[in-house]
């Protein structure tokens, strides 16, 4: 049997899926559930985040250990700490045992509710598990763009994606799809285990607003390149692979910044900076450097101005602390601040288990009481404005050079010269690596950004002397990459690696032991919490990484060997389907081994195989979990063959033609108008005045509806860097119911990541999606209509040059 909290955490993933689906009302639905985690914290995870949540971790257990034996000593019983077993976000990473179970039981989740549900017998499931290379979403924005260059695509299509990232509304938007939404969960603030609410957020909306607030006036623009544009100055704001620009913050409303200077500068650019039908240009012509130098030329104009505003406002800020009269503004718009409480909530309770539901009343209230205790201790002693140990540079003369010599380690002017120039250069290739993975495909697996900080937007001088090219190289495996992200403590290797290959960590003997500090420099960077500074660990060299681990390959089990190979996506659906006569799916192992076949009709499009090897892991995996859950009863009705996703030759950055195109909603009125950050007094703008709320409401454009596909955001396995996802906002509607991170000479950095998971009875088996959907009395939108109706049908015209 699996552990109880293994299992419950597995049933939620079942509750959740069948929810979705029947949130979403999919009529034919490839499904990519990628891969299951329930994170700790809100966004994507660097791989530098590992390390630092699990130093707070062992913080948290330190405190919790001392503040358990208080309160016993008071009369006070608790919970014991391991009823708890999914707290180490390590587990729910590619390669690990935990994620393997995962595997397994989503393949049985999906012969389950195939067989018996009649909501799915028309759903073409596409499985995708942790052990396919790629990020999640990615993965799936892969497949679209994919299905989408097919011949006998249907440009009416309707997509939904799930997931909390800002990255899904940046893929959907490079998507150029029309009817294309993302369905999000709201958290509940005010309790561990809430109701669960969605929230739409519709593309074409977003996509209405983008065009009225990038627009140049008295300039007729090309609205699908506008959002090219917007997609690649986003990027300027941080993300999982490479760090912010110094100035730039979300929360000082850097993305209303980025687009008055994009519309200030457009006419003097003489067009648009990226050229998405050229994205396959091995030497990144996608890109007029020109015309970003003179992009960076008018944001570097500002860039005194906010650092020394926010200099002002953080000393100000620390000026109240200390004086005992401080009232917290600056750390509201801090996203990691508001998650110190929740880190440690998560930390202790993962998962909410029939075993603490039915524990005594007092022994949760005594609990929660200890976890609120030991969050609050903490939180203390990680604020520096509280402790004074907050430093930052006045800005006033030579604080440029003072950043180079301080931070890089600079001291003549050659060499911050020669650091600025190869700083540029790398994160000048991050930005085309970046637009490749949004609008194409991974330019290269270990390609990473080699520094911890970002240049500065002055820096951007002299672009069109760097040459840009990729090699394309294959992904690391699943231990070689844990081996690259994961710290050397014991109690996260054990739940994670083999033991071959964690004593490759901590023996003296190792040539990657050096890669591997159990003490290194965090540099707050002005923050106010030191778990939100940098933590500057080395990078770890690839070839001597991959030469270590090639040395223990043969001490691995069998079961361990499979765990560290790469697979392949496989598709099921049921055999009434008239897919599933195809030669993939009747034919034998024996008579159409290693033979691929060519599918392409108006459902789905791509290259399907049956595979001897994975049919034989999939067997595999079918007996772990056949102790847990019993297999579906003779006769099955499932087939499944293995899917290779076609890549898109050249990817169609426009409307198709033949969609129909939504009626416009948004009108200047709409359009919200505040003042920059830095040219006002104080942290934030008052909120601005909304003079009309536009009726976003869906309504179908035809009595049939059009194929609607339902796709579930996942997490997965590309390389990762550092930063935050930048934010995108659009209107929404509700509907109811540490990272060990580094960059490397040629390292790729992953960490996976999903949606938060909570609440989940004991899933029963059978039909029905889960759950109670709680729907605002003021919300009349039936769930599932994800394009509004009406409007004209487009052309698909050429874009502008």
């Amino acid at each position: 049997m699996l552990p109880p909290q293994q299992r419950a955490g597995v049933q939620l993933v079942f509750r959740l899926l069948g929810s979705l689906v029947s949130h979403g009302q999919a009529k034919e639905a490839p499904l990519l559930g990628s891969r299951w985690c329930r994170p700790y914290v809100q966004d994507d995870q660097a791989a530098t985040e590992v390390l630092q949540n699990c130093q707070v971790s062992r913080r948290l257990e330190a405190e919790a250990i001392l503040l358990t034996e208080i309160f016993r000593a008071q009369g006070k019983e608790v919970m014991p700490r391991d009823t708890y077993e999914l707290q180490n976000p390590v587990v729910k990473m590619p390669g690990t045992e935990f994620m393997e179970k995962i595997s397994a039981a989503l393949e049985y989740f999906i012969h389950e509710r195939l067989n018996t549900d009649p909501e799915w017998k028309d759903i073409k499931v596409i499985l995708s598990d942790a052990n396919v290379p790629g990020e999640g979403e990615h993965k799936i924005m892969s497949f679209i763009r994919a299905q989408r260059s097919m011949e006998n695509y249907d440009p009416n299509t309707r997509h939904c994606l799930h997931g909390h990232d800002a990255d899904l509304i940046m893929l959907a938007l490079a998507s150029h799809e029309v009817h294309i939404s993302i369905l999000r969960e709201f958290d509940n603030p005010n309790g561990r285990i809430p109701a669960r609410f969605y929230q739409f957020v519709d593309i074409w909306v977003l996509r209405e607003y983008l065009e009225l607030e990038m627009k140049t006036p008295g300039c007729k623009q090309d609205t699908e390149r506008l959002i090219d544009d917007f997609i690649f100055i986003c990027f300027l704001t941080g993300n999982d692979f490479i760090p912010r620009i110094p100035s730039l913050e979300i929360n000082e409303f850097a993305v209303d910044l980025l687009i008055e200077v994009y519309k200030t500068t457009f006419n003097k650019m003489g067009g648009y900076m990226v050229n998405t039908d050229k994205i396959k240009d091995k030497y990144g012509v996608y890109l007029e450097v020109t015309r970003l130098e003179k992009f960076f030329h008018e944001l570097s104009l500002c860039e005194e101005k906010i650092l020394l505003k926010r200099y002002e406002l953080q000393e100000k800020l620390l000026h109240k602390i200390q004086g005992e009269a401080a009232v917290n503004e600056w750390a509201k718009g801090e996203d990691r601040g508001e998650k110190k409480t929740s880190f440690a909530q998560h930390f202790f309770y993962p998962v909410e288990t029939s075993l603490e539901r039915d524990s005594d009343d007092v022994v949760r209230e005594n609990t929660r009481e200890l976890w609120r205790t030991v969050s609050d201790i903490f939180c203390n002693k990680d604020d520096l404005f509280k402790n004074g140990a907050c430093k930052q540079d006045k800005i006033r003369p030579g604080w440029k050079s003072r950043f180079y010599r301080e931070k890089l380690g600079a001291e003549t002017s050659k060499e911050v010269g020669r650091l600025q120039t190869e700083m540029v250069q790398k994160y000048l290739e991050g930005l085309c690596w970046m637009l490749q993975c949004y609008f194409s495909e991974v330019p290269s697996w270990t390609w990473c950004y080699p520094f911890y900080y970002a240049p500065f937007a002055s820096d951007f001088k002299c672009l069109s002397r760097f040459n840009i090219s990729f090699t394309m190289d294959k992904p690391l495996r699943p231990f070689d990459q844990l081996m690259a992200v994961l710290p050397p403590q014991k109690n996260v290797l054990s739940c994670a690696l083999p033991k071959c290959y964690s004593k490759l960590m901590g023996c003296e003997e190792s040539k990657i032991q050096m890669s591997y500090p159990t003490e290194f420099e965090i540099d707050p960077d002005g923050k106010r919490f030191l778990s939100q500074g940098i933590a500057k660990l080395p990078f770890i060299d690839k070839e001597l990484l991959l030469s270590a681990t090639k040395m223990v390959e043969k001490d691995l089990t069998e079961d361990e060997m499979a765990r560290n190979n790469a697979r392949q996506e496989r598709i099921f659906l049921r055999n009434s389907q008239s897919l599933a006569n195809t030669a993939a799916f009747v034919a034998t192992i024996s008579d159409n081994a290693q033979k691929k076949l060519w599918i392409d009709t108006s459902e789905i499009g791509g290259w399907f195989s049956p595979d001897e090897k994975e049919v034989q892991s999939s067997a595999l995996r079918k007996n772990k979990v056949q102790h847990a859950w019993s297999w579906i009863r003779d006769p099955d009705m499932t087939v499944s063959a293995m899917f290779f996703n076609p890549e898109a030759v050249k990817p169609i950055s426009r409307l198709l033609d033949n969609v129909i195109v939504p009626d416009k909603t948004i009108t200047e009125a709409d359009i919200r108008k505040r003042p920059l950050w830095h040219t006002y007094p104080g942290p934030r703008p008052r909120p601005p005045h909304v003079t009309h709320r536009p009726e976003t409401q869906w309504r179908a454009s035809t009595p049939a509806t059009p194929r609607e596909e339902h796709k579930l955001a996942g997490e997965g396995w590309l390389g990762r860097g550092r930063g935050s996802a930048a934010a995108a906002t659009a209107d929404t509607q509700q509907i109811g119911p540490s990272g060990y991170g580094r960059g490397s000479q040629g390292v790729q950095m992953a960490q996976s990541r999903g949606g938060r998971f909570d609440g989940g009875d004991e899933w029963a088996g059978g039909g029905g999606g889960g759950g109670t959907v709680k729907r605002p009395e003021t919300e009349a939108r039936p769930v599932g209509l994800w394009a509004r109706g009406g409007g004209r049908r487009g052309s698909g015209p050429a874009r502008a040059r």
